[in-house]
């Protein structure tokens, strides 16, 4: 193991120490962790990591954001030049760097918070979230602009209800299936909205002598774009949180939805796991499928081998009927401010900013994104098969964002689309997610009697 990864490593032992001594310790939330200090300090000496508040005093209020997505680097230095350009009583500072969750988990045990951070809605947020690390934003007036099923998919997140509103999300990203549209109108097929109608569509493809799907699969992550899209249609959204409350099994819910996933593979490539995700996006822009299982963050690569291919997508069809098909979508990315940004008032004009229509349309134009505010913005042609999904706000969170990493699924789904074994792989699912949960799902449990059933969570 490198130096750095044995960093990245002790880093990640530490901050889940740190979580658990916040769960506990909530209403002493500012108080430090002298232990966990005392133990980064040694670890930090080969480790240079940039605090806030670092620059000369210009007599303006300075607001630092840390971002997690540095593929939008340059999109964010454009935003601070424009920003600081145009605000004389605010500095602003983006940092958009390549490691950016363990640099936020460091500064986070190090009580050294950015005042606002930009985050995916996925499992961290629910933790910092839980350990009281956010600030509540419901007094934001952007927030009214904001679509509901978002700040639904946000407060889904939640281990357990919380009074406020912690987030206020910027773009989503959709998954369902890519597809040549050129090719489909050559031979006239007809998008399939309905699981029938997928399998006979792969039929007569093959009948054509092409290959319906190239998948990559010898990148685990991949693994779990199908298994996403497949999942908002035949598990309830809130299959986790219903396992977490003792309601029901992963046995239970996801046996068709495994039986149906394990079914797609004779419409891929003989070995769908020799070829990983660079492979998959190549092959597809060569023409060598009609179509790839996977999200809408592919587009720029597929694009970069070949920028005349014409492509859209369409809603994974995995119900046995259109009305029990919803869009597989989550937050890619939102905005959150610390609890300990002593400016409010300054990161709310900083957000406003950010949401104005004419930045928010740059993003989505730069990113292939999806906007989470109301508005009439232009998105990627790509998209143009999921629109009637979006325009209605029908779209079901992805369900690997309620996963804890420590479980690594993307493997588990990946050894059992070698294995074929349906039954190991859920008794394998169930019983890693009590080993791995066992905190989350006492607090669920503790605050159920306390509070009763709310059924919703």
């Amino acid at each position: 193991m490198s130096d750095m990864e044995l960093f990245i490593d002790g880093i990640l032992v530490y901050y889940n120490v740190f979580i658990k001594e916040r769960r506990r310790e909530n209403a002493m939330k500012r108080k430090t962790i002298t232990f966990l200090k005392l133990a980064l300090c040694g670890m930090m000496t080969s480790f240079a990591v940039t605090g806030c508040g670092s620059s000369a005093d210009t007599g303006k209020t300075e607001i630092e954001i840390v971002q997690y997505k540095p593929e939008a680097a340059n999109y964010f230095a454009t935003v601070e030049e424009e920003f600081n350009a145009t605000h004389d009583d605010i500095h602003l500072t983006i940092s958009s760097p390549n490691d950016a969750m363990t640099i936020l988990r460091t500064r986070f045990i190090r009580e050294d918070y950015p005042d606002i951070i930009g985050i995916g809605g996925d499992i961290n947020y629910s933790y910092f979230v839980d350990a009281d690390i956010l600030s509540d934003v419901s007094d934001y007036p952007g927030l009214q602009n904001i679509k509901q099923a978002y700040i639904d998919i946000d407060e889904a997140l939640e281990f357990v209800p919380k009074d406020g509103t912690f987030a206020v999300p910027y773009v989503a990203n959709a998954a369902g299936v890519l597809y040549n549209r050129d090719m489909f109108q050559e031979h006239g097929w007809e998008i399939p909205e309905t699981w029938e109608e997928l399998n006979a569509l792969c039929d007569a493809i093959q009948a054509e002598g092409i290959l319906p799907f190239y998948f990559g699969f010898k990148d685990t992550w991949t693994c779990l774009a199908p298994w996403n899209a497949m999942a908002v249609d035949l598990s309830p959204s809130d299959t986790t949180k219903q396992v977490n409350r003792g309601q029901t099994t992963f046995s239970a819910e996801y046996r068709e939805l495994s039986e149906r996933y394990l079914s797609l593979l004779q419409y891929g490539p003989k070995d769908p796991f020799a070829y990983n995700y660079n492979d998959a996006c190549t092959a597809f822009a060569r023409g060598e499928s009609a179509m790839y299982p996977i999200g809408s963050y592919a587009v720029p690569q597929i694009l970069s081998v070949n920028p005349d291919l014409n492509v859209d997508s369409f809603v994974m069809p995995a119900s046995d009927t259109k009305d029990g098909n919803t869009l597989n979508s989550g937050i890619d990315l939102q905005f959150c401010v610390t609890a300990d940004c002593p400016n409010k008032e300054a990161a709310y004009e900083v957000l406003d900013f950010l949401l104005a229509d004419e930045n928010l349309q740059k993003y989505i134009d730069a990113q292939n994104a999806v906007p989470c505010k109301e508005g009439a913005f232009k998105l990627a042609p790509m998209l143009d098969g999921m629109s009637e999904y979006i325009a209605a706000g029908n779209m079901t969170d992805y369900q690997d964002h309620y996963y804890p990493s420590e479980m690594a699924v993307d493997a588990q789904l990946q050894t059992f689309l070698l294995n074929k074994d349906v039954d190991a792989f859920l008794t394998k699912f169930d019983t890693d997610w009590l080993r791995y949960n066992r905190d989350i799902i006492r607090m669920v449990q503790e605050y159920e009697k306390e509070h009763g059933s709310t059924g919703a969570q």
